[in-house]
């Protein structure tokens, strides 16, 4: 709760505070509001250690590692306050707003995807002369509904017989095994990216017990289908540990399950490895249900010039992806856009660390991010960095534009309990970001008074998270309450600047 401040305690608790950053070009070099004074704070091993002021919050939440903070005045581009400013650390997930803000800039908002049926071959009466070609053009939000869709179209379009092949052309984006090397391989957050996804490449898991064992399915399901997948297989296994096991056999994704860990039933979403066989698949099961037969689908990274376009997909505008991207903090959107984004500027990249070393680049010379390297568009990999000067400053110059927090989240202020304090007089729109051991949070507040303010928040124990073993990483111990902790200190500082300036 934020609580009335008397004259007192302001002004004591002004000597306390700390600012770093110079005030940008063109923003005024002075304030109606008080300037932060040098505090007292310390760093004592790993722990921040002070005697007041957001230090002080740093040092009682007693979490292991780097805090990083910086607030700032949206109006005048003030530097309010900041603590290891520019100390780079892993951004996680908040990576993801940089990531929409390269895409706006450089595709546009009004930008949509577009998958295509390709004829490569003469049509007479009916019949394709030749292959038929799905060519996906980076959609990342490709579902098994848009594949019957484009069956259904097909079908219209007069087509009733292939005569030649079944190829997927997934070359748009280079080929990615995962987004990060370093998880599980059953992660769902983690799979493979190429120039054509369904269902956010992940294939659906269920599994239940009978009089004579387990019934396993893997498909493709959404809430209007339920197709089964080829491409994919499960076996139940009599062992204890690991719980999964992955193999690539035989141009399939073969899977494995501890029998100890299923239950009398349950599901869960796997990682594709092969997306274009995926949605190979997938589209030869819709085209058959229009009596289009078509042959096993075999992937193609390269597409020649001409054919007939038969059927042309597209997705839903670009700035309503990316709302959606950052509500549910999809790690393949990010990817796919971003990497879309670089190809837009020039040639298409060699790979994920490429594209995201190029949106570095980007981030540098528009907003003077200079602290900024990273190895993703969405976070998920901990060797980015990122500092929560270079954020803010970046915040305070696109809000003129109004652009980006509305498409934030709005961030609820919470009780001890975790309960939603209604009415709180503080709004944040805000990205959250959360890898083990690892908790960031920035974008905007707007106080009691209407004052609107640029925040980031960064915590990491890099230490902590390098020792983790990569089987253990999905929920490895202690990683639970530290986020819990990381997350009411988040609102701490949130809270403290709300009384501070917004009131």
């Amino acid at each position: 709760m934020l609580g009335m401040l008397t004259r007192r305690i302001f002004v004591s608790g002004l000597a306390a505070f700390t600012a770093t950053g110079a005030v940008r070009a063109g923003a005024p070099k002075t304030s109606l509001r008080p300037l932060m004074r040098a505090g007292s704070g310390s760093v004592v091993g790993r722990k921040v250690v002070a005697k007041g002021g957001a230090e002080a919050l740093i040092a009682a939440a007693g979490l292991q590692g780097d805090v990083a903070c910086a607030v700032a005045d949206v109006k005048t581009g003030l530097r309010l306050e900041a603590v290891q400013g520019n100390v780079g650390l892993p951004p996680a997930s908040v990576s993801k707003a940089l990531t929409t803000l390269y895409a706006l800039d450089v595709l546009g908002p009004e930008y949509r995807f577009q998958t295509r049926l390709i004829a490569a071959g003469a049509v007479k009466n009916g019949v394709l002369h030749g292959d038929l070609i799905l060519a996906g053009g980076g959609d990342p939000t490709l579902s098994t509904d848009s594949l019957a869709v484009m069956a259904g179209k097909l079908k219209k379009a007069g087509i009733r017989e292939v005569r030649g092949g079944f190829r997927v052309f997934d070359g748009a984006l280079p080929f990615v095994g995962s987004i990060d090397k370093e998880q599980p391989d059953h992660v769902g957050y983690s799979p493979a990216i190429s120039g054509i996804a369904l269902n956010h490449n992940r294939v659906y898991f269920q599994w239940k017990r009978g009089a004579n064992g387990y019934g396993v399915t893997m498909d493709a399901r959404t809430d209007k289908y339920r197709p089964e997948v080829a491409m994919a297989s499960m076996r139940v296994a009599k062992r204890d540990s690991p719980v999964y096991t992955y193999a690539d056999k035989q141009g399939r994704d073969q899977w494995s399950v501890a029998v100890s860990a299923l239950g009398k039933g349950g599901s869960r979403w796997l990682p594709v490895r092969k997306p274009g066989a995926y949605a190979g698949d997938v589209f030869r099961t819709m085209a058959r249900a229009h009596g289009i037969i078509l042959r096993k689908p075999k992937v193609v990274s390269n597409l020649a010039r001409g054919g007939q376009v038969l059927v042309t997909q597209q997705s839903v505008a670009l700035k309503v992806i990316l709302k959606g991207m950052l509500r549910f903090s999809n790690n393949l959107t990010a990817e796919m856009v971003g990497m879309t984004a670089s190809a837009a500027r020039g040639a298409r990249p060699a790979s994920l660390k490429a594209s995201a070393s190029e949106m570095s680049r980007w981030a540098a010379r528009k907003y003077r991010m200079t602290g900024t390297k990273l190895v993703d568009h969405s976070g998920l990999g901990d060797a980015s960095r990122m500092t929560v000067q270079d954020l803010v400053g970046a915040l305070v110059q696109v809000r003129k534009t109004g652009i980006l927090r509305p498409l934030l989240k709005p961030i609820s202020m919470r009780d001890s309990g975790g309960r939603v304090l209604k009415g709180h007089p503080i709004k944040v729109n805000a990205k959250t970001g959360t890898l083990n051991f690892v908790s960031a949070l920035a974008g905007f507040m707007t106080g009691k008074d209407g004052t609107e303010m640029a925040f980031a928040i960064f915590i990491a124990d890099t230490k902590i998270r390098a020792r983790i073993k990569r089987s253990d990483r999905e929920r490895p111990q202690g990683a639970r309450g530290w986020n819990k902790r990381s997350k009411q200190l988040q609102q701490k500082l949130i809270e403290r600047w709300g009384a501070l300036y917004g009131s």
